[in-house]
């Protein structure tokens, strides 16, 4: 079955960071817009970030903007999501996701926590 996998989750202090993966099965992935969402306990899925299948076009949702970067290495099929100066807030589990194929990750944990 073709899906998305997510890695590089865990727990990690208010202030800390994180670097999310995510890997796509096939070499189609050049061509594939990416995003990631992330989704808290009792919340809505939310986006976080989007970034065209050549990186040029990338946005952010407000509440990330400035801590977290994503990029992509399309030789490697991956998409990542660095996170910095993580807050309580950011505690979620973060997807994946190919909007233009329907695929979605599993999901990967962060915890902010002290």
């Amino acid at each position: 079955q073709v899906q998305l996998m997510e890695s590089g989750g865990g727990l990690v202090q208010p202030g800390g960071s994180l670097t999310l993966s995510c890997i796509a099965p096939t070499h189609e992935f050049v061509l594939w817009p990416m995003r990631w969402y992330r989704q808290a306990p009792g919340k809505e899925r939310e986006q976080v970030a989007s970034i065209s299948s050549a990186s040029g076009t990338i946005t952010y949702a407000d509440s990330v903007k400035g801590r977290f970067t994503v990029s992509r290495d399309n030789e490697r099929r991956m998409v990542y999501l660095r996170m910095t100066n993580l807050k309580f807030a950011d505690t979620a589990v973060y997807f994946c996701q190919a909007p233009t194929e329907g695929l979605w990750g599993q999901g990967t944990q962060v915890t902010v926590s002290s």
